[in-house]
């Protein structure tokens, strides 16, 4: 998926399939997953399979489209041995306005959510992740949308995700957008995946058998951790290698396919998987 992230505001084992791998510090393994913003088709799905435990899978239009091409596929991608990343586009900073509009956009965004993920098949207590493009620093009107949504999401049955950015923000005072979120969460339960592309601490465009955990990415709490993006990012991973003409391609006869890989604790991060 293509990320909008500010610039101003940021700075083993294979059974089956399934690749993971022992974390570090030997407490958990990791799995290998992939996401983007276009449906790769049904006919990828298997030989995508080979290489990745889970997907993500949006539940309205992705960042800078005009549809959602995920719509209606949940049952093909959980046939195919899937586990989920379930994802829901959120605000731009310019769409809030003022905190209250904000909280009112979160709570009706939220109920949105829900019902999209009622309607696709998802099960009650499925972790949401809001896609949280901007980065750096959340403004007061950006924290009452992100808080609105997660009580929104959580009141309605589900549970609530995060994904943003876990990087350094040179041009405000450093601050992590994770951190910044989970410091203020006041006690919310929140689920966080992290971007941060740069190499190192990220492999680059890479699927290796032994998964970095997400701590590595540099948050301590993170529980996904996307670690390559497409299209690549100069600015940030421009001594990442692997990519190819910009992109991170799919590997095996799925290569060509513009993907972007994430690690995690699970091999369904969102729990998306009927219990």
């Amino acid at each position: 998926m293509r990320r909008a992230i500010w610039a101003f505001a940021i700075l083993a084992l294979t059974s089956g399939g399934l690749i993971y791998a022992q974390s570090p510090d030997g407490s958990h393994a990791t799995y290998l997953g992939f996401d983007r913003n276009e449906y790769p088709g049904d006919g990828s799905l298997k030989v995508l399979r080979q290489t990745f435990s889970y997907t993500g899978y949006w539940l309205n239009y992705p960042p800078g489209t005009s549809s959602n091409s995920w719509a209606g596929h949940r049952a093909a991608v959980e046939s195919a041995g899937f586990g989920f990343l379930v994802l829901f586009n959120g605000r731009l900073y310019a769409q809030l306005k003022t905190v209250a509009n904000a909280t009112r956009l979160g709570q009706s965004d939220a109920r949105a959510a829900a019902a999209a993920a009622r309607r696709e098949g998802f099960p009650r207590a499925t972790i949401i992740f809001l896609d949280q493009e901007q980065g750096g620093r959340m403004l007061p009107e950006q924290k009452a949308y992100i808080y609105g949504w997660v009580d929104g999401v959580t009141a309605a049955g589900f549970r609530a995700g995060i994904y943003c950015s876990g990087m350094a923000a040179a041009d405000d005072g450093n601050v992590v957008t994770a951190e910044d979120i989970h410091a203020h969460a006041a006690g919310r339960e929140i689920t966080y995946w992290v971007t941060n592309d740069a190499c190192p601490p990220g492999p680059g465009c890479a699927f290796p058998q032994q998964p970095p955990s997400p701590v590595r990415s540099g948050v301590q709490f993170a529980e996904v951790w996307q670690f390559a993006q497409s299209p690549r990012r100069k600015d940030v991973a421009g001594r990442c290698t692997n990519y190819s003409g910009g992109n991170c391609l799919a590997p095996g006869n799925a290569a060509g396919l513009p993907i972007d890989v994430n690690t995690a604790t699970s091999a369904d991060p969102s729990h998306g998987r009927p219990r």
